[in-house]
Protein backbone atom coordinates (compact mmCIF):
# COMPACT_ATOMS: atom_id res chain seq x y z
CA UNK A 1 0.00 0.00 0.00
CA UNK A 2 1.26 3.36 -0.63
CA UNK A 3 0.19 6.17 1.48
CA UNK A 4 -0.05 9.84 0.96
CA UNK A 5 0.38 13.04 3.68
CA UNK A 6 -2.45 15.57 4.19
CA UNK A 7 -1.23 18.64 4.15
CA UNK A 8 1.66 19.47 6.19
CA UNK A 9 0.16 16.66 8.82
CA UNK A 10 1.75 13.79 10.19
CA UNK A 11 -1.20 12.27 9.19
CA UNK A 12 -0.48 9.16 6.61
CA UNK A 13 -3.31 8.04 4.68
CA UNK A 14 -4.18 5.55 2.14
CA UNK A 15 -5.44 7.31 -1.18
CA UNK A 16 -8.86 5.60 -0.90
CA UNK A 17 -10.64 6.12 2.16
CA UNK A 18 -13.89 4.92 3.60
CA UNK A 19 -17.20 7.64 4.31
CA UNK A 20 -19.98 6.45 6.52
CA UNK A 21 -22.39 8.50 5.41
CA UNK A 22 -24.86 5.34 5.07
CA UNK A 23 -24.30 3.72 8.18
CA UNK A 24 -27.46 3.87 10.57
CA UNK A 25 -29.95 4.39 6.79
CA UNK A 26 -29.04 2.45 3.63
CA UNK A 27 -26.97 0.34 5.49
CA UNK A 28 -27.87 -1.26 9.30
CA UNK A 29 -25.31 -1.76 11.76
CA UNK A 30 -24.66 -5.29 11.08
CA UNK A 31 -23.78 -4.30 7.29
CA UNK A 32 -21.61 -1.13 8.60
CA UNK A 33 -19.22 -3.40 10.43
CA UNK A 34 -18.80 -5.57 7.61
CA UNK A 35 -18.04 -2.68 4.96
CA UNK A 36 -15.34 -1.24 7.36
CA UNK A 37 -14.16 -4.62 8.26
CA UNK A 38 -13.44 -5.42 4.78
CA UNK A 39 -11.90 -1.78 4.33
CA UNK A 40 -9.16 -2.64 7.22
CA UNK A 41 -8.82 -5.09 6.24
CA UNK A 42 -7.80 -4.40 2.76
CA UNK A 43 -5.21 -1.94 4.63
CA UNK A 44 -7.70 1.29 4.61
CA UNK A 45 -6.60 3.18 7.39
CA UNK A 46 -8.72 6.34 6.75
CA UNK A 47 -12.31 6.59 8.02
CA UNK A 48 -14.48 9.86 7.67
CA UNK A 49 -17.90 10.66 9.36
CA UNK A 50 -20.01 13.52 10.53
CA UNK A 51 -22.44 14.34 13.43
CA UNK A 52 -25.00 15.48 10.76
CA UNK A 53 -24.77 11.42 9.27
CA UNK A 54 -26.60 9.30 8.21
CA UNK A 55 -28.31 11.04 5.36
CA UNK A 56 -30.81 12.00 4.09
CA UNK A 57 -30.26 13.90 7.18
CA UNK A 58 -33.19 13.18 9.92
CA UNK A 59 -33.39 14.99 13.46
CA UNK A 60 -34.20 11.16 14.92
CA UNK A 61 -31.29 9.57 12.84
CA UNK A 62 -28.28 12.66 13.44
CA UNK A 63 -25.49 10.71 15.19
CA UNK A 64 -25.75 7.04 14.36
CA UNK A 65 -23.44 7.05 12.27
CA UNK A 66 -20.94 7.78 14.42
CA UNK A 67 -22.41 5.64 17.37
CA UNK A 68 -22.11 2.67 14.92
CA UNK A 69 -18.46 3.55 14.44
CA UNK A 70 -17.53 3.90 17.86
CA UNK A 71 -18.81 0.17 18.64
CA UNK A 72 -16.87 -1.40 15.94
CA UNK A 73 -13.77 1.02 16.88
CA UNK A 74 -13.52 -0.27 19.89
CA UNK A 75 -12.11 -3.55 18.71
CA UNK A 76 -9.51 -2.20 16.64
CA UNK A 77 -5.87 -0.04 17.81
CA UNK A 78 -7.31 3.07 18.27
CA UNK A 79 -3.60 4.77 16.39
CA UNK A 80 -4.11 2.09 13.41
CA UNK A 81 -6.90 4.00 12.01
CA UNK A 82 -7.14 7.94 10.83
CA UNK A 83 -10.47 8.78 11.88
CA UNK A 84 -12.30 12.40 10.78
CA UNK A 85 -15.09 14.23 11.54
CA UNK A 86 -17.35 17.21 11.37
CA UNK A 87 -19.08 19.54 12.38
CA UNK A 88 -22.31 20.37 11.04
CA UNK A 89 -22.09 23.91 8.76
CA UNK A 90 -24.38 26.90 9.52
CA UNK A 91 -27.90 26.93 9.25
CA UNK A 92 -27.36 29.94 6.85
CA UNK A 93 -25.80 27.91 4.40
CA UNK A 94 -27.67 25.63 1.52
CA UNK A 95 -29.74 23.84 4.19
CA UNK A 96 -31.08 23.97 8.06
CA UNK A 97 -29.01 20.83 9.37
CA UNK A 98 -31.66 18.27 12.15
CA UNK A 99 -29.61 19.08 14.82
CA UNK A 100 -29.35 21.49 18.06
CA UNK A 101 -32.87 22.53 16.88
CA UNK A 102 -31.56 24.06 13.67
CA UNK A 103 -29.65 26.70 14.82
CA UNK A 104 -26.03 25.75 14.00
CA UNK A 105 -23.49 27.93 13.17
CA UNK A 106 -19.44 27.80 13.50
CA UNK A 107 -19.12 29.73 16.28
CA UNK A 108 -17.22 28.46 19.65
CA UNK A 109 -20.63 27.14 21.10
CA UNK A 110 -21.33 25.25 18.53
CA UNK A 111 -17.79 23.48 17.23
CA UNK A 112 -17.43 22.97 21.36
CA UNK A 113 -20.88 20.83 21.92
CA UNK A 114 -20.28 19.54 18.10
CA UNK A 115 -16.62 17.58 19.01
CA UNK A 116 -18.22 16.70 22.78
CA UNK A 117 -21.14 14.89 21.37
CA UNK A 118 -18.80 13.64 18.20
CA UNK A 119 -15.86 12.55 20.49
CA UNK A 120 -18.47 10.47 22.80
CA UNK A 121 -20.55 8.79 20.29
CA UNK A 122 -17.20 7.55 18.83
CA UNK A 123 -15.95 6.58 22.20
CA UNK A 124 -12.50 7.89 21.65
CA UNK A 125 -10.91 10.71 22.84
CA UNK A 126 -9.16 12.31 20.39
CA UNK A 127 -10.00 12.89 16.30
CA UNK A 128 -7.00 13.14 13.90
CA UNK A 129 -8.71 15.38 11.68
CA UNK A 130 -11.93 18.05 12.22
CA UNK A 131 -14.05 19.66 9.84
CA UNK A 132 -16.05 22.13 9.28
CA UNK A 133 -18.90 20.65 7.13
CA UNK A 134 -19.87 23.78 4.91
CA UNK A 135 -18.69 27.41 5.84
CA UNK A 136 -20.33 30.03 7.98
CA UNK A 137 -20.95 33.30 5.85
CA UNK A 138 -22.27 35.30 9.23
CA UNK A 139 -19.64 34.39 11.84
CA UNK A 140 -16.00 35.73 10.87
CA UNK A 141 -13.51 33.35 10.26
CA UNK A 142 -10.92 34.14 12.89
CA UNK A 143 -13.94 33.24 15.38
CA UNK A 144 -13.88 30.10 13.88
CA UNK A 145 -10.52 29.31 13.82
CA UNK A 146 -9.73 30.20 17.11
CA UNK A 147 -12.38 28.01 18.31
CA UNK A 148 -10.68 24.98 16.23
CA UNK A 149 -7.09 26.23 17.70
CA UNK A 150 -8.40 25.61 21.20
CA UNK A 151 -9.57 22.22 20.33
CA UNK A 152 -5.95 21.40 19.02
CA UNK A 153 -4.36 22.92 21.80
CA UNK A 154 -6.33 20.54 24.01
CA UNK A 155 -5.39 17.74 22.46
CA UNK A 156 -8.99 16.76 21.04
CA UNK A 157 -8.05 17.04 17.85
CA UNK A 158 -4.75 16.51 15.73
CA UNK A 159 -5.46 18.97 12.69
CA UNK A 160 -8.26 20.66 10.92
CA UNK A 161 -10.03 20.68 7.30
CA UNK A 162 -12.94 22.14 5.70
CA UNK A 163 -15.20 20.95 3.57
CA UNK A 164 -17.74 22.33 0.73
CA UNK A 165 -15.79 25.38 0.33
CA UNK A 166 -14.48 28.14 -2.05
CA UNK A 167 -11.25 29.03 -3.63
CA UNK A 168 -11.90 32.23 -1.69
CA UNK A 169 -12.84 30.83 1.91
CA UNK A 170 -9.82 28.51 1.67
CA UNK A 171 -7.45 31.21 0.71
CA UNK A 172 -9.31 33.49 3.41
CA UNK A 173 -8.99 30.82 6.23
CA UNK A 174 -5.64 30.17 5.55
CA UNK A 175 -4.00 33.43 5.04
CA UNK A 176 -6.18 34.31 8.59
CA UNK A 177 -4.56 31.34 10.21
CA UNK A 178 -0.85 32.86 8.90
CA UNK A 179 -1.63 36.44 10.64
CA UNK A 180 -2.94 35.03 14.10
CA UNK A 181 -0.57 32.02 13.97
CA UNK A 182 -2.68 29.26 14.88
CA UNK A 183 -3.61 26.25 13.57
CA UNK A 184 -4.88 25.93 9.91
CA UNK A 185 -6.64 24.12 8.00
CA UNK A 186 -4.67 21.22 6.06
CA UNK A 187 -7.11 19.36 4.12
CA UNK A 188 -10.65 20.60 2.03
CA UNK A 189 -12.97 17.73 1.21
CA UNK A 190 -14.82 18.56 -1.93
CA UNK A 191 -17.21 16.92 -4.53
CA UNK A 192 -14.71 15.81 -7.51
CA UNK A 193 -15.27 13.62 -10.01
CA UNK A 194 -14.99 12.65 -13.84
CA UNK A 195 -18.51 14.41 -14.27
CA UNK A 196 -17.51 17.30 -11.78
CA UNK A 197 -13.92 18.45 -12.43
CA UNK A 198 -14.81 21.63 -11.19
CA UNK A 199 -11.82 21.72 -8.57
CA UNK A 200 -10.13 21.72 -11.04
CA UNK A 201 -10.49 25.53 -12.20
CA UNK A 202 -8.84 27.46 -9.39
CA UNK A 203 -9.06 25.21 -5.78
CA UNK A 204 -6.13 23.00 -7.03
CA UNK A 205 -4.09 25.84 -7.61
CA UNK A 206 -4.91 27.42 -4.12
CA UNK A 207 -4.06 23.52 -3.24
CA UNK A 208 -1.20 22.78 -4.75
CA UNK A 209 0.72 26.35 -3.96
CA UNK A 210 -0.03 26.15 -0.38
CA UNK A 211 0.16 22.55 0.44
CA UNK A 212 -3.58 21.69 1.25
CA UNK A 213 -4.85 18.73 0.61
CA UNK A 214 -8.32 17.42 -1.54
CA UNK A 215 -10.30 14.93 -0.42
CA UNK A 216 -12.07 13.89 -3.29
CA UNK A 217 -15.73 12.72 -2.09
CA UNK A 218 -18.53 11.35 -4.35
CA UNK A 219 -15.98 10.00 -7.08
CA UNK A 220 -18.59 7.94 -8.48
CA UNK A 221 -21.31 10.90 -8.29
CA UNK A 222 -23.59 9.35 -5.90
CA UNK A 223 -23.33 5.62 -8.42
CA UNK A 224 -24.02 7.68 -11.87
CA UNK A 225 -20.58 7.08 -12.62
CA UNK A 226 -20.82 3.00 -12.90
CA UNK A 227 -23.89 3.66 -15.72
CA UNK A 228 -26.53 2.40 -13.71
CA UNK A 229 -28.42 5.60 -14.73
CA UNK A 230 -28.07 4.77 -18.30
CA UNK A 231 -30.72 2.26 -18.92
CA UNK A 232 -34.25 2.82 -19.89
CA UNK A 233 -35.27 2.87 -16.24
CA UNK A 234 -33.89 3.90 -12.95
CA UNK A 235 -32.71 1.49 -11.18
CA UNK A 236 -34.92 0.49 -7.28
CA UNK A 237 -33.70 1.54 -4.17
CA UNK A 238 -30.76 3.49 -5.95
CA UNK A 239 -29.58 6.95 -4.31
CA UNK A 240 -31.17 9.68 -7.19
CA UNK A 241 -33.98 7.40 -7.99
CA UNK A 242 -35.52 7.23 -4.41
CA UNK A 243 -34.30 11.23 -4.48
CA UNK A 244 -36.07 11.87 -7.88
CA UNK A 245 -39.26 10.47 -6.17
CA UNK A 246 -39.08 12.63 -3.21
CA UNK A 247 -41.43 14.85 -1.64
CA UNK A 248 -38.29 16.76 -0.06
CA UNK A 249 -37.68 19.81 -2.79
CA UNK A 250 -33.85 19.57 -1.68
CA UNK A 251 -33.31 16.20 -2.25
CA UNK A 252 -35.01 16.56 -5.81
CA UNK A 253 -32.76 19.49 -6.18
CA UNK A 254 -29.48 17.23 -5.47
CA UNK A 255 -30.99 14.68 -8.00
CA UNK A 256 -31.41 16.55 -10.75
CA UNK A 257 -27.76 17.76 -10.37
CA UNK A 258 -26.55 14.43 -10.28
CA UNK A 259 -28.65 12.74 -12.87
CA UNK A 260 -29.73 14.92 -16.40
CA UNK A 261 -29.00 14.78 -19.91
CA UNK A 262 -25.41 16.03 -19.51
CA UNK A 263 -24.29 13.81 -16.96
CA UNK A 264 -25.55 10.70 -18.57
CA UNK A 265 -23.97 11.53 -21.80
CA UNK A 266 -20.94 12.02 -20.27
CA UNK A 267 -21.11 8.86 -17.88
CA UNK A 268 -21.63 7.23 -21.57
CA UNK A 269 -18.63 8.35 -22.54
CA UNK A 270 -16.75 7.18 -19.51
CA UNK A 271 -18.50 3.74 -20.05
CA UNK A 272 -16.81 3.29 -23.35
CA UNK A 273 -13.16 4.49 -21.93
CA UNK A 274 -13.77 2.05 -19.16
CA UNK A 275 -14.50 -1.05 -21.39
CA UNK A 276 -12.04 0.18 -23.91
CA UNK A 277 -9.41 -0.63 -20.92
CA UNK A 278 -11.50 -3.44 -19.72
CA UNK A 279 -11.76 -2.40 -16.38
CA UNK A 280 -15.19 -1.74 -14.44
CA UNK A 281 -16.60 2.35 -14.72
CA UNK A 282 -16.55 2.33 -11.62
CA UNK A 283 -12.51 1.77 -11.49
CA UNK A 284 -11.74 4.23 -13.65
CA UNK A 285 -13.82 6.68 -12.32
CA UNK A 286 -12.01 6.61 -8.61
CA UNK A 287 -8.67 5.80 -10.37
CA UNK A 288 -8.92 9.28 -12.04
CA UNK A 289 -9.35 11.20 -8.93
CA UNK A 290 -6.65 9.24 -6.78
CA UNK A 291 -4.33 10.21 -10.18
CA UNK A 292 -3.55 13.84 -9.20
CA UNK A 293 -0.95 14.96 -6.82
CA UNK A 294 -3.19 17.39 -4.79
CA UNK A 295 -5.56 14.68 -3.71
CA UNK A 296 -4.51 12.87 -0.43
CA UNK A 297 -7.09 10.47 -0.19
CA UNK A 298 -10.58 9.83 -2.77
CA UNK A 299 -13.63 8.96 -0.36
CA UNK A 300 -15.52 5.89 -1.31
CA UNK A 301 -18.92 4.67 -0.25
CA UNK A 302 -21.28 1.60 -0.19
CA UNK A 303 -24.36 0.40 1.01
CA UNK A 304 -23.26 -3.09 1.56
CA UNK A 305 -19.39 -4.92 1.87
CA UNK A 306 -19.63 -5.97 -2.27
CA UNK A 307 -20.13 -3.01 -3.53
CA UNK A 308 -16.43 -2.02 -2.54
CA UNK A 309 -14.15 -4.53 -4.61
CA UNK A 310 -14.43 -2.47 -7.98
CA UNK A 311 -13.08 0.76 -5.68
CA UNK A 312 -10.40 -0.98 -4.45
CA UNK A 313 -9.54 -1.97 -7.79
CA UNK A 314 -8.04 1.31 -8.26
CA UNK A 315 -5.79 0.94 -5.76
CA UNK A 316 -3.94 -1.08 -8.57
CA UNK A 317 -4.78 1.42 -11.31
CA UNK A 318 -2.55 4.71 -12.82
CA UNK A 319 -4.62 5.80 -15.53
CA UNK A 320 -1.98 6.49 -19.02
CA UNK A 321 -1.49 10.16 -20.86
CA UNK A 322 -3.25 8.57 -23.79
CA UNK A 323 -6.87 8.05 -21.41
CA UNK A 324 -5.93 10.94 -19.40
CA UNK A 325 -6.44 12.97 -22.67
CA UNK A 326 -9.53 10.87 -23.98
CA UNK A 327 -10.91 11.75 -20.81
CA UNK A 328 -10.23 15.85 -20.81
CA UNK A 329 -11.46 15.38 -24.23
CA UNK A 330 -14.93 14.52 -23.30
CA UNK A 331 -14.80 17.28 -20.26
CA UNK A 332 -14.01 19.69 -22.45
CA UNK A 333 -16.93 18.44 -25.25
CA UNK A 334 -19.54 18.22 -22.88
CA UNK A 335 -18.63 20.97 -20.01
CA UNK A 336 -20.03 21.02 -16.40
CA UNK A 337 -22.79 18.00 -16.70
CA UNK A 338 -23.28 19.00 -12.74
CA UNK A 339 -23.70 22.43 -13.33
Amino acid sequence: MQYRYIGKTGLRVTPIGLGTMSFGSWSDEAEAFKIMNKAYDRGINFFDTAELYPVPPKVEDAGITETIIGKWLKGKPRDSIILASKVAGAANGWFVPPIRHGYTAIDKFHIKKAIEGSLKRLQTDYLDLYQMHWADSVVPIEESLKAFDELVKEGKVRYLGTSNDTAYGLTKANETSKMLGISRFESIQNNFSLNNPRFLDELANVCKREQISLLAYSPIAGGVLSGKYNGEFYPENARYSDYLTSKNIRLNSQAAKFVNEKSLKSTACYLEIAKKLEISPVTLAVAYTKQFDFVASTIIGARNAYQMDESFAALGVTLSEETMSEIKAVQQDIMYPMG
